[in-house]
């Protein structure tokens, strides 16, 4: 499968330009925006390239997050943390 890195980088400069604040906190679980990654990282998916994340710590406009996944495949190291949006159960993954 082909990435598509045009189209992303499309919707990078379009959040780059966005004047919208963003007030996170430690234990929130957000839907974020990652992008398409290079090699074999994790992207993110849908059209938005968006996977739910979790907030470890805030740093004013920035934050360090752990990616999370809503996929329901079954694994023994996955683990329930929360709903994201109130809709989709976010897991820690191990992959």
């Amino acid at each position: 499968m082909e990435k598509e890195f045009d189209r992303w980088n499309k919707t990078k400069k379009e959040i780059d330009q966005s004047s919208e604040n963003r007030f996170y906190h430690p234990r929130e679980i957000w839907w974020c925006t990652l992008g398409i990654n290079i090699g074999f990282e994790q992207d993110g998916s849908d059209q938005e390239f968006r996977r739910p994340v979790l907030v470890l710590r805030a740093f004013g406009k920035i934050c360090l997050v752990v990616p999370l996944t809503t996929s329901p495949q079954k694994h023994k190291f996955r683990v329930p943390i929360g709903l994201v949006e109130g809709k989709e159960r976010a897991l820690l993954s191990p992959n």
